[in-house]
């Protein structure tokens, strides 16, 4: 029987090992989220990432323009952000309205305060391997692998997807990790093959149950970052979803076939529970290491090399 990834119990030691320092720092480390609009899935996610502060005593606060706001607007809500004291990372929640230049908004976030990990400083930083705050879904994918000791060193991985946020990322961090990796995207050619050589299979592509049995190698590992919302039941009784679509009205599920993977794999991320919580919880690790950083003057911590958890 394929092992289940579990997020939420690494998470809960991610937080394990904050708590400690955050209890270290004079003043509580500070978080801005920046929500735009009234985006019910955003809304959603900011209500975590707060709950999440909350939980670690983390101070936050909570910033909602409308969804009218301007670029030139929305450039001087960071400026402000990037000059506060109590504020040590800043989180703009996206998608952003189509009338902002979100490249700009992103890139007006102080690199010194990126808790993202998308300030282009900070992703010269990964590419060159040197310690900055990384993007939070690939690192936690990292965190993940190495709790469960699964092995990157000389396997061959496959991350489909190249997105600023997840993709390139995923690839650089792999690659550091002495996995061989593969980028497939859209125009690649012959997907089944290239997925079928992987040990790791990491899915970022955002098309539900994409991926069925027949790109999945024996016994490989299966991250699926994807999360759809499904609204129509006899979907839902297909992947395997009935009870929770009975239960809501509707069920989640990721980029490859839930039974499928389940049959198919060693170990896999279930959706929801498996990559989500990683997100959040790498967020609050560079919000406490930036923490660490503007008030003792400590550097940017490197990712741990060795599994979280000892066999």
């Amino acid at each position: 029987m394929a092992q289940i990834l579990d997020g939420a119990v690494v998470r809960d030691n991610i937080f394990g090992d904050l708590r400690p320092r955050i209890q270290k720092l004079a003043r509580p480390p500070g978080l801005a989220v920046v929500l735009v609009g009234d985006n019910p899935a955003s809304e959603i996610y900011v209500r975590n990432k707060i709950k999440a502060c909350a939980s670690l005593g983390i101070y936050s606060e909570k910033i909602t323009p409308p969804s009218t706001v301007s670029t030139a607007e929305l450039l001087a809500i960071i400026q402000d952000l990037n000059s506060k004291p109590a504020i040590d990372g800043i989180l703009v929640q996206m998608p952003l309205p189509a009338q902002v230049d979100s490249r700009r908004v992103l890139e007006a976030v102080s690199a010194e305060k990126d808790a993202d990990g998308f300030h282009p400083l900070n992703v010269g930083h990964l590419v060159a391997g040197r310690p900055a705050p990384r993007s939070c879904t690939p690192a936690g994918i990292i965190e993940l692998l190495k709790f469960y000791n699964i092995k990157m060193d000389g396997r061959r991985a496959v991350v489909i997807g190249r997105s600023d946020i997840v993709g390139k990322p995923m690839a650089l961090m792999l690659l550091k990790e002495n996995a061989t990796v593969t980028i497939c995207h859209s125009g690649t050619a012959n997907l089944v093959e290239e997925c079928r050589r992987a040990d790791i299979l990491v899915a970022a592509m955002g098309k539900p149950a994409f991926l069925t049995s027949d790109y999945i190698a024996p016994g490989a590992t299966v991250i699926d970052v994807g999360t759809s919302r499904i609204i129509d039941r006899d979907e839902a009784v297909r992947l395997g979803k009935t009870q929770e679509f009975d239960k809501k009205g509707w069920a989640l599920v990721g980029d490859v076939n839930p039974i499928d993977v389940a049959g198919r794999a060693t170990a896999y991320t279930p959706v929801p529970g498996g990559v989500g919580p990683l997100t959040i919880a790498m967020l609050m690790a560079n919000t406490v290491a930036l923490a660490e950083q503007h008030t003792v003057g400590s550097s940017f911590p490197k990712p741990s090399t060795s599994p979280r958890n000892e066999p």
